[in-house]
């Protein structure tokens, strides 16, 4: 079908289904008119054989057979070179449903029901029967099923790509009336496709007549990953042997996907409805299964609250035996959470063992896997996971308002665990921001698409792997050669994140204004309140006495007043204990800190405040970290343990050199009295892409702004003496 037939074909169901305007309100359209555009799909399909069908059910109902032979001898009739069953053992087609408008209703029921047992199951997810009786109700039913009769949706006229294409349209545009997120249940193909091509670049195997490899999408939604996968090939090996997987939590989008696995001739069985990460109700559809390749755009910026009890308890109880061993993200993004699943679905990898072939993934993400997440914290352990075990093979930076319900910048991320030698130990960075067009129309937030050059451009850089690859790209109008391509080492991606202290240093005043401050503090002020709440008097009494310690407190504090300002806390201390003695006074700790609070000030120019072993103690206001990049020579993985406040000695031994040094140059300088906090170094990762491809552009001469703004300032007073005249 060429562009022109498509686009009047989407037209013409459109324009269907703007006849139940009245009992349906725009929003509810897809109620009908998805399942509709199904059932016609499938109608189509089937008509040729409906007779054969027909025959074959009546000579089967005389017999006793089991309902599976049956099931398979139908099918067979139906279609024989077809692995899994599609039939309808009803008398009716839409054509002639027709035939009978007065009990239209009851025969499209008996219809549907004639179903085989896979495309009933899709009907159901539908909800089509409840639609039915709506439609039937308001006079629109008949007048629904005739037009849906003359259009032609048999694969040889509208064939399966076409389809995917058709119904990923209407899910946008019922989406769009409903003023929902139009790209939830889809992918923009062109994306899909450069997904396809990256992941097969240096797939040999699967070029190899006869092989067989499985393909997984644990957010399916209406399958456009898994059938691109399949087209590109099957394009080129129309003798490999695939095997379509996917997982999909909402009914709609698993009904499209499953009734477009069917009419392939794919097992169904293989596309699971239910939550991938686990809601409690459902949980992963291949628990124990393995993949040759993964691809999915997950989720992304999205919170994962109703899968976190059995995110979390997994991790807590399985670690790396489970899915979620390396950590759990931020509960307002689940994309990382993804991409560990996809990381347990994969084959073992072993060279040269077929038992252990490896697999590769492809996801699309937005920009916060690359970044978020201080070191230590669930994000950073899992880029450290994928990093230093050496799966993370490319990124691939897309331009923006390239997707239909966001317009913000997305990258494809490649994780394998079968790098070839060339790429071991190394990540490949790609910029393809600029590698778009403008769409003629806009489709919500999708104003940008990749051209068919542009895809085969950026697989080619990924294919030539080569650091600093350059092309011709236009920028702001320009032609400039920008580099494209970076290969870094894995450990260029990985720091010490080293905590950096800075001495206490305080002044001390008894003043009555520093005095009254301590009502201010909780340990203080708790002196005149009391817990025993069932004994009024008892209660009653300790308020008192409490009241009177704090008075005693006050003056003891009044008597220090004429010592002026002490810039030295020791000597404080030494007079406040003496004090307090000849007072008869014993002062807690908690009450000697809080008098340290309140009538103490940060001063830089007293003396350091020291603990009773005489160590400087640190100034929580003047703390601060320091991010230092692993050195060149850095054996991977590290020798620490993952999750957040795991300090680990081995980790400061090794680096031990490296951070002094680091402290020697660039912070002792500047600050002589500062020094690390070892127990608390952490290593963090992140992947800093636009970084590593942002050109400095120096601002334009001072001249040439002037003149622009003498200019526009010239015009601003013509235009006002014209108003004034």
């Amino acid at each position: 079908m060429n562009t022109q037939a498509h686009e009047e074909l989407k037209g013409k169901i459109w324009e269907i289904a703007n006849r139940l305007r009245g009992p349906y309100r725009p929003p509810q359209y897809r109620l009908v008119m998805l399942p509709m555009v199904v059932l016609r799909r499938l109608d189509c399909v089937l008509e040729p054989t409906k007779d054969a069908v027909l025959e074959q059910r009546d000579a089967l109902e005389t017999r006793q057979m089991p309902e599976a032979a049956m099931d398979r001898l139908l099918g067979k009739a139906a279609d024989p070179n077809r692995k899994h069953p599609l039939y309808n053992t009803s008398r009716y087609t839409f054509a002639r449903l027709l035939g009978d408008a007065e009990n239209i209703a009851p025969n499209l029921v008996a219809y549907i029901n004639g179903f085989s047992p896979t495309a009933r199951r899709i009907f159901e997810r539908f909800k089509f029967a409840d639609q039915i009786e709506k439609l039937d109700a308001s006079n629109r039913l008949f007048t629904i099923v005739k037009a849906m009769a003359e259009i032609d949706l048999h694969p040889s006229r509208v064939d399966n790509l076409q389809m995917g294409y058709l119904f990923e349209h209407l899910v946008m545009r019922f989406n769009e009336q409903a003023n929902e997120e139009a790209g939830d249940h889809f992918t923009p193909r062109e994306v899909i496709r450069l997904m396809a091509n990256l992941i097969y670049t240096g797939e040999q195997d699967v070029y190899r007549p006869g092989i067989y490899r499985t393909i997984y999408d644990p957010a399916c939604g209406t399958g456009g990953m898994l059938s691109e996968s399949e087209k590109l090939i099957l394009s080129q090996n129309d003798r490999a042997r695939l095997a379509l997987h996917g997982q999909e939590y909402n009914d709609e989008s698993w009904a499209i996907c499953c009734s477009d696995m069917l009419i392939k001739d794919e097992d169904t069985a293989n596309i699971v409805l239910g939550d991938t990460l686990g809601d409690g109700k459902t949980r992963d559809g291949f628990e124990s299964e393995r993949f040759h390749y993964l691809m999915a755009n997950p989720p992304f910026g999205v919170e994962w609250k109703d899968q976190e009890k059995q995110v979390k308890t997994e991790h807590a109880l399985l670690g790396f035996a489970g899915r979620f061993g390396a950590g759990v993200p931020a509960i307002n993004d689940g994309s990382l959470l993804f991409l560990q699943h996809m990381i347990a679905k994969m084959h073992p990898y072993a060279e040269g063992n077929e038992d252990r072939p490896g697999s590769k993934i492809a996801v699309v993400f937005n920009g916060s896997p690359l970044f978020s997440g201080d070191a230590g914290s669930g994000p950073s352990n899992i880029r450290r996971w994928i990093i230093e075990n050496d799966w993370l093979d490319a990124i691939v930076a897309l331009p923006d308002q390239l997707f239909y319900n966001t317009g913000i910048f997305t990258y494809v991320w490649l994780v394998t665990n079968r790098k070839p030698p060339e790429r071991r130990g190394k990540v490949q960075l790609i910029d393809g921001t600029r590698f778009f067009q403008k769409m003629k129309k806009s489709l919500n937030n999708k104003r940008n698409e990749i051209t068919e050059e542009q895809i085969r451009h950026l697989t080619r850089v990924y294919g030539h792997y080569r650091d600093g690859e350059t092309a011709e790209l236009s920028i702001n109008g320009e032609t400039e050669t920008r580099v494209i391509s970076g290969v870094f080492e894995n450990r260029e991606f990985g720091f010490l994140k080293v905590t950096v202290e800075r001495p206490l240093r305080m002044h001390f005043e008894a003043s009555p204004a520093r005095i009254a401050k301590l009502d201010d503090q909780t340990a203080f002020a708790n002196l005149a309140t009391s817990k025993k709440r069932k004994d009024k008097a008892q209660a009653e009494r300790e308020i008192e006495e409490g009241r009177k310690l704090q008075e005693a407190i006050r003056d003891l504090l009044a008597t220090l007043e004429s010592k002026g300002c002490y810039m030295d806390r020791a000597l404080f201390e030494a007079d406040l204990t003496r004090a307090a003695k000849d007072a008869g006074l014993k002062l807690p700790t908690p009450i000697k800190k809080a008098i340290f609070a309140a009538l103490g000030e940060r001063d830089p120019n007293a003396e350091i405040c020291r603990d009773g072993k005489g160590r400087p103690e640190p100034d929580s206001e003047l703390r601060d970290t320091e991010n230092i990049p692993l050195p060149p020579g850095t054996t991977l993985p590290l020798p620490m343990d993952f999750g957040p406040d795991k300090p680990n000695d081995r980790l400061v031994a090794a680096f031990r050199d490296e951070i002094d040094a680091y402290m020697t140059r660039e912070v002792l300088p500047h600050v002589p009295d500062a020094w690390v906090d070892y127990d608390k170094t952490k290593v963090g990762y992140e992947i800093p892409i636009n970084r590593h491809f942002y050109v400095y552009k120096p601002p334009r001469p001072l001249q040439e702004i002037e003149a622009d703004i003498a200019q526009l300032e010239g015009e601003i007073a013509g235009l006002l003496k014209g108003l004034v005249t």
